[in-house]
């Protein structure tokens, strides 16, 4: 048995872009930030933070396009993956991602119509909508 399983908590931080596969498929792509903090050997508080790619397909990648901002803060499961292609002059090129299956948005909501001051919270899962994530590869952007 193997587990590929990621648990994310960090602020976006760039607004999701979301294409449409040639089939349709929606695909959305963003960067999420989480940070560390902790003190060095003199005594220094250090933050170091680490930039994850992430990947929502279908319904997932719609809700993110519709409700996820640059600056939000998500709880964000899913599983990392690692593709290669050939760029334009021929060289093979890595990129490793998360494919998001759960977002839960945290902390207060970015518009201005909430009246409530205390923080808001809605969670979307995959597990809900049957097709999530690609299945075969001609529906994939590589």
């Amino acid at each position: 048995m193997s587990i590929n399983k990621a648990i994310l908590v960090g602020f976006v931080g760039n607004d999701p872009e979301i294409r449409y596969l040639d089939s349709g498929t929606p695909v959305c792509n963003f960067r999420l930030a989480t940070s560390e903090t902790y003190k060095n050997k003199n005594g220094e508080t250090v933050t170091s933070t680490e930039w994850h790619s992430i990947v929502f397909w279908r319904k997932l990648a719609e809700i993110a396009e519709k409700y996820v901002k640059k600056g939000s803060q998500l709880y964000i499961e899913g599983r990392i993956r690692t593709r290669s292609w050939d760029d334009r002059d021929g060289n093979k090129r890595y990129t490793t991602e998360i494919v998001g299956d759960t977002m839960q948005m945290l902390g207060k909501r970015m518009d201005d119509t909430t009246s409530s001051s205390s923080g808001d919270s809605s969670e979307h899962s995959a597990d809900d909508i049957p097709d999530q994530g690609p299945e075969g590869a001609d529906d994939l952007p590589f």
